[in-house]
Formats: structure tokens, C-alpha cells, sequence
């Protein structure tokens, strides 16, 4: 180590250790000091992580978790427990632990590459492809926006009687700039705001549970007792799984999580890995519980004995408008406004996680850069289009409708996003040392062939069943089907092609380095007269959801 101290100083070494793929500026300064502390074995001494270090990476899995409580999550959950019960929580308890297990997939291929998701597409598929996957990653974040804006806008209108739903559906476009424009103080003070959100629509179904009388005993039967059972119960499930586990969301916590500095030694990553995941454990954990309050409380006002003609219209055919009533017995006369200002924060901070993964989609696949509030001017005006339609002709049940279809297409578009996401981060070439176990490949290889199968078999029986009791005449029903079936059949093709295609873009690359050198750069050392380790060079690009231009 002495000699190395008399190069010349300012030295940069490029290296990979332990399996991450960082560059490493090391500012070599002679000095006579003594050597770092170091253990009996001769090793140095590695700083124990603490509560500051962790805090320090909190915040992507907040604002990703936020995704997992929107419009379309309210009004599946709705609908599952007013016309279910209890009966739809295992897939409640499914979802979020598939939830957990890609979003940590997604963290961990961002944190260990140093790409995010949409990137590593761009350079991994042919160019028909990338184009292909960009047009379904777009298509995703506008069906994931239209729940957000007929949130907001039956919000807008619970708020302000004279404001019809349409006219609340123009007004959603203006209505995000107050949340967007806070990301001008940092993306702190934005994930302040959400979890700020989060904690209002949480705070107002748990309270709802205590009076609603909740039974323990059916709560915990349909967690742990799989059961679909009554007309649409399938398509109600594949919805409430699109609107659990959404696409977009991978490419954004892939993203997210580059926004913060990590330390360049293995270690470091390591720590920031398990940091992330248990962030994201816990964000999602509070997701879950709301999900859970969302499903039981319909599920016990509805089966009451005792309500009332208008409480049981409302359960026959409940939605974002009039599901206040639920609320009634912990929030009496206020429940209407509590409510609606819940569901508007929903729906408000739901759309910043859209438009933050809308441009990391933009970013990563075309390498273009947009402004933030045109990002969202663009994807919102886009999904306005069909709210505004809806809410014209079908009105709130109308709206209802919109929103279980929009989270259907989430589900069938979801393969086309977690195939690459499984594919890359169980790839030696990819991640190197830091692939995922047998055990996660397993579990979520097995996770994700379950998913695709429901798709499957809603999406061939529901049509199959459509021709067969469709008045149309048997001429038209057969031109349906010839036009039809190639597209199920493309939709089968293209699964199987991304799951059996073998990556051929390396991103790990092993090298060795000087075992001295390495001991240093595990140590995290950086006091002066010693090897000085910068930071860890994050992406300054991924710090703020608008993008300055990116660093060379």
C-alpha cells in the first residue's frame, strides 16, 4: 500500500466489486498517517450501518406504495368486498406479497447496475421490440392515469356539488401542478406530501373498522382460503390484481432508488439493497392494511341486516361516489368531506407516481427528456379523453366501469414488463454475484406463471362465452373471432418469445483488483491523509423527477 501512495495523486480506478458495476474516483494523498483501525484478523473495521444511514434511503418505496392505494385499488377493493364479502383477501394477500417480491427485484436491478429497468430494455431488445415494450410501458401509464382522474374529479365533485363530473375531469389536468409544483423544493418534500395522503385514507377506513364490526374470524378465512365463487367473480380478480400490481411501477422503483447516493463498496450496495427492501417492506405493509380495511368494510356495512333502502342500492352497485356512506358511523355528518379530501389526496399523489415513471419510460427506452408538468399535461390529456366520455354518457357507474376495465388492461399488459424484470435480474450477465437465489427465482417464476394463467383463461372463456351468447348473426360473430383470435394468439407468441429469448447484452463484468486496494474501498475510509473514497456517483439525472441533463 505504501508504494501505491506514491503514484500520482488524483488517480481514478474504474472497478466492479463484489458484483457491482460502479465507477470508483479514489483521490490517492500521500500522508504519513497511521493505518485504519482494524479488527483482530487484521481487517478493517466497516462502519456499522444506523437509523441515520437507513433514513437516508427512504422514500422510494413510500412514493411506489402510494400506486398501490389509487383510484383504480379503491374502487376494485370496493366492489370485491360490497359484492364478495370477505371472500377476495387471499388474492388481497397474494398480490401484496408478488407486490413485495418484484418491487425489491426492481430496487435491486437499479441499485446493482446502476440502469434503471426502461434502459436496460432499450439495450438489451431489437429495435421492434424496444419500440413494441416502450408503446406498452406508455399504454400502461395512461390506463394506470384514467382511475387517478375520475378520482379526482368525482373528489372535486363530492367537494363542490357544482362542479359536474365532467367538468371535474377537465379540471384534473390543472389539479396535479399543486403536487408537481412541490417537487420544485426537492423529492423529499413530494414524498413528505404522499405519505402525508396515505396516512388520511388510512386513518379514516381503520377507524371505520372498529364501528363496521368486523369479523376477525371471516377477515382471516379470506385471507388463507382461496375461493372465487358468483358471476364476474374472475373478472373482478384479474382486475383487482391489475390494479394491485401495476407495470410502471417496476420501471419507476428501478429508477427511484438511483436517486439516492450509495456507497461504491459492495458492502455498500449490499446495505442499500437490504435499506430498500425494507422500506418497501414496510410501505407496502401499510398498503396492504388499507387494502385489507378496503375490502372488510364494504364486506360488513354490506351484509348488515339493518340498512337502509339507500345504504342498499349503494351496495348493490357502490363506487368512488357513493362509497362515503361507509363511513358514516365513525365520521357521522363529515363523512362526505373527509372522504372526498381522502380520495382527492389519493388521487392527486397517485398521478405524480405516473408521471415520474412515465418519464423514466421516455428517458430509458428514447432517451428524451421532458419537463415534468408537460410529461403529465401529455399522459393526462391523453386519458382524459375517455373519462371525459364516460362520465358524460354512464356518469359515476359509468366511470366505475371505465376504471375495472382500465386495471384488467394493467394485468394483460403486465408480462410484457415483469418478464425482462425476472429475466434480468436472474441473469449472471446482468447482476453477476448479486442474482437472486433459487428461492426467489422459484417463488416468482411461479408467481408470475399463475398470473399469466388467470389472464389466460379469463381472457379465452369471457370471449369464448361472448361468441356463444352474442344476438349477433353467426356471419358477424365469425369475423369477430378471425380477427379476434391472431391477437390472443400474438399476445401467447410474444409472452413466450421474452420468457425463452436468451439476453445477449452483458452489463456485470468481473475484475480483479488489488486485494490492499479492495480492503480500503470495503472500509468506506474517507479520512483525509488516507485513501479518500468519494461518494458513490448516484445519478444526478434520477435525483429530481424533472431531469436535468444527464451527467457524462
Amino acid at each position: 500500500m505504501a508504494s501505491l501512495m506514491q503514484q500520482e495523486s488524483d488517480a481514478t480506478i474504474s472497478s466492479t466489486i463484489g458484483g457491482s458495476n460502479r465507477i470508483i474516483a479514489v483521490n490517492v494523498i500521500p500522508s504519513n498517517n497511521p493505518p485504519p483501525p482494524s479488527d483482530s484478523d487484521g481487517s478493517s473495521k466497516i462502519e456499522k450501518p444506523g437509523w441515520k444511514k437507513f433514513l437516508s434511503h427512504v422514500g422510494p418505496g413510500m412514493l411506489v406504495s402510494m400506486a398501490y392505494i389509487d383510484g383504480g385499488s379503491l374502487e376494485t377493493d370496493l366492489k370485491a368486498g360490497a359484492n364478495y364479502g370477505y371472500e377476495m383477501l387471499w388474492l388481497v394477500l397474494l398480490g401484496m406479497i408478488f407486490a413485495l417480491v418484484i418491487q425489491s427485484l426492481a430496487a435491486n436491478l437499479g441499485v446493482t447496475t446502476g440502469k434503471h429497468l426502461a434502459e436496460i430494455c432499450k439495450a438489451e431488445y431489437p429495435l421492434f421490440v424496444k419500440y413494441c415494450l416502450w408503446l406498452l410501458a406508455e399504454l400502461a401509464v395512461i390506463a394506470a392515469d384514467i382511475p387517478d382522474v375520475l378520482a379526482t374529479a368525482i373528489a372535486l365533485n363530492l367537494l363542490f356539488n357544482a362542479i359536474p363530473l365532467w367538468a371535474g375531469v377537465l379540471l384534473t389536468g390543472g389539479s396535479t401542478l399543486f403536487f408537481l409544483g412541490l417537487q420544485r423544493y426537492g423529492i423529499r418534500k413530494l414524498e413528505l406530501a404522499i405519505a402525508i395522503s396515505i396516512l388520511l385514507l388510512a386513518a379514516c377506513f381503520f377507524a371505520e373498522m372498529s364501528y363496521a364490526k368486523v369479523s376477525t374470524s371471516d377477515v382471516l378465512k379470506g385471507m388463507f382460503v382461496p375461493k372465487l365463487s358468483g358471476n364476474g367473480a374472475t373478472g373482478n380478480a384479474i382486475a383487482l390484481l391489475g390494479a394491485l400490481i401495476m407495470p410502471h411501477n417496476l420501471f419507476l422503483h428501478s429508477g427511484l432508488v438511483l436517486s439516492r447516493k450509495v456507497s461504491n463498496s459492495a458492502n455498500g450496495v449490499k446495505e442499500a439493497r437490504t435499506y430498500f427492501l425494507i422500506e418497501s417492506g414496510f410501505a407496502l405493509f401499510v398498503a396492504f392494511l388499507i387494502q385489507v380495511a378496503m375490502v372488510s368494510v364494504p364486506a360488513a356495512v354490506c351484509s348488515g341486516s339493518n340498512l337502509s333502502g339507500e345504504d342498499s342500492d349503494n351496495c348493490n352497485n357502490i363506487t368512488l361516489k357513493s362509497a362515503s356512506f361507509l363511513l358514516k358511523s365513525v365520521l357521522g355528518r363529515s363523512s362526505k368531506t373527509i372522504y372526498a379530501i381522502a380520495l382527492l389526496a389519493s388521487g392527486l399523489s397517485s398521478t405524480i407516481t405516473g408521471t415520474c415513471a412515465g418519464q423514466y419510460i421516455m428517458q430509458g427506452f428514447l432517451d428524451l427528456k421532458m419537463k415534468g408538468w408537460i410529461k403529465n399535461m401529455v399522459t393526462r390529456g391523453i386519458a382524459i379523453i375517455p373519462s371525459l366520455v364516460v362520465s358524460i354518457i354512464g356518469g359515476p357507474s359509468g366511470s366505475g366501469q371505465l376504471i375495472i376495465i382500465a386495471s384488467m388492461v394493467l394485468s394483460f399488459e403486465l408480462p410484457f414488463t415483469l418478464i425482462p424484470l425476472l429475466k434480468f435480474s436472474n441473469s449472471s450477465a446482468k447482476m453477476g454475484t448479486q442474482k437472486n437465489s433459487m428461492i426467489v427465482i422459484i417463488i416468482s417464476w411461479i408467481l408470475s406463471a399463475g398470473m399469466f394463467a388467470i389472464n389466460m383463461y379469463f381472457l379465452s372463456t369471457a370471449f369464448v362465452g361472448w361468441l356463444i351468447h352474442s344476438s349477433l348473426p353467426k356471419v358477424a360473430n365469425v369475423l369477430i373471432g378471425i380477427v379476434v383470435f391472431p391477437f390472443m394468439a400474438i399476445y401467447v407468441i410474444s409472452i413466450i418469445y421474452l420468457t425463452f429469448r436468451k439476453d445477449t447484452v452483458e452489463t456485470y463484468k468481473e475484475r480483479k483488483n488489488d486485494l490492499a486496494m479492495q480492503d480500503h474501498v470495503e472500509s468506506g475510509i474517507q479520512n483525509a491523509g488516507q485513501l479518500e473514497l468519494n461518494q458513490a456517483p448516484y445519478r444526478e439525472d434520477l435525483a429530481d423527477i424533472p431531469f436535468p441533463e444527464r451527467r457524462t
